[in-house]
């Protein structure tokens, strides 16, 4: 029996369409705080106080005021969000991916564990971001991935459940959500991996890569 083309693909934002790290945030803090840029680290990567933010339980201000508090921080708030934004780059093959689909009028969705002062950033920097169909994100949602219940906000979203739905994220237990719910869910590696899988399933995809990836293989 032949297995249909889904209908939409969901990505994750971070990791799977771009690249961050927290590490250059948390070095420039350490010039002006007590901490060393490990300790702040330690607070700005998956802490819990980052995921009170992302799931929309503190406003951009509540938690700047309390990581700087945390951090020992000495410079500005303005300062301290333009260094809290300022770590991404884009995953070029991923977004070119992105746009071959959207060029097929493949429904596209951004379902990504976030905060409003990061989505605001990308928005400015990014174009390839305002190109999506729907987006969910945890800030606005009051809730994180794997909870069951942002999933079903994309389902909501998309109008659609099950195989229609192709999933890509980075985290396998975000992964796991997906499949529960019966989707097509990518753990996704490298650009070298995913794009090759999409192909697979039928969905258009930059041959280039596809093939490349499957040279190697």
């Amino acid at each position: 029996m032949s297995v249909s083309v889904p209908s939409a693909v969901v990505f994750d934002l971070g990791k799977v369409l771009l690249d961050f790290d927290f590490g250059i945030a948390a070095a420039k803090m350490a010039r002006k705080s007590k901490l060393t840029a490990a300790e702040v680290m330690q607070t700005l990567n998956q802490s819990a106080l980052l995921h009170r933010y992302e799931s929309g339980q503190m406003t951009r201000e509540q938690f700047a005021v309390e990581v700087c508090t945390a951090c020992a921080f000495s410079g500005t708030l303005n300062e301290y969000y333009d260094l809290f934004s300022d770590i991404f780059t884009e995953i070029q093959p991923m977004t070119a991916l992105h746009a071959k689909l959207r060029a097929h009028n493949i429904t596209t969705c951004i379902f990504s564990n976030t905060n409003d002062l990061a989505i605001g950033h990308i928005r400015r920097q990014f174009p390839f971001f305002a190109n999506f169909d729907h987006y969910v994100l945890s800030y606005e949602q009051g809730v994180m991935k794997p909870g069951a219940a942002i999933y079903a906000e994309v389902e909501r979203a998309l109008g659609l459940a099950g195989e229609a739905i192709v999933y890509l994220d980075d985290r396998a237990e975000n992964v796991e959500g997906g499949l529960l719910r019966g989707w097509r869910a990518i753990l996704h590696e490298t650009p070298e991996k995913t794009i090759p899988a999409l192909a697979q399933m039928g969905l258009p995809v930059p041959v280039s890569t596809s093939l490349s990836a499957s040279a190697n293989s």
